[in-house]
């Protein structure tokens, strides 16, 4: 909680039938991740979706939004990670995108999720801002050029890798403001989500 502009990041398990009524928000930028199960979402902007596992909602609630979050399950658990990005713009029109993976992303090692710019087809956020998604089997590696004055926050949602060396699990974030190239290497099956923060 805290470091850089990510506000907040919940690592949620939600029962069958059971979630979080209609709330409000202001001011944030908050995208949900599912990881397993699924998850039905309804906002005061007339949006209602039911997202799937590796699928991204990404709401920016500027001056203000209503929203409600439930597993519309009546048996299987759900699993999802939510996190909250400060605004780069304080008071702009709340807005509702997604981001699903085209055939080629499915597999891919790293893929750009969320951006300011929406290069690569990513959804766009109101902030300065790179979420990539990060699967690796066994033995397998990615890298990441970390510019000056940014900062990362790698969050493990599954299985483990070692960043720079160090070694992660299932639920565990690390971070570095240290510029310059990072690698993280899968030591079982891992799916991680890798922010890099200006």
């Amino acid at each position: 909680m805290g470091f850089r502009t990510l506000r907040v990041l919940n690592d949620d398990r939600v029962a069958p039938g059971r979630g979080f009524g209609a709330h409000p928000h202001r001011d944030m930028e908050i995208f949900s991740y599912v990881l397993e199960g699924a998850i039905e979402h309804k906002d005061s902007l007339g949006n209602g979706r039911v997202l799937t596992p590796g699928r991204i909602q990404l709401m920016s609630a500027g001056r203000g939004v209503t929203h409600s979050e439930f597993n519309p399950s009546d048996s299987a658990p759900l699993h999802f990670l939510q996190i909250w990005i400060l605004p780069r713009t304080r008071g702009l029109a709340p807005r509702y995108t997604e981001w699903e993976p085209s055939p080629e992303h499915v597999f891919a090692r790293k893929v750009l999720v969320i951006s300011p710019d929406g290069r690569e087809g990513s959804a766009i956020i109101n902030q300065d801002a790179d979420v990539y998604r990060v699967r690796l089997q066994p033995g397998e590696s990615v890298t990441h050029t970390l510019p000056s004055g940014h900062g990362i926050w790698l969050q493990i949602a599954d299985g483990a890798l070692e960043f720079n060396g160090v070694a992660l699990q299932s639920g565990d974030g690390a971070s570095t403001e240290t510029a310059g190239l990072l690698t993280l290497t899968a030591t079982a099956a891992c799916e991680a989500l890798l922010f890099d923060l200006a």
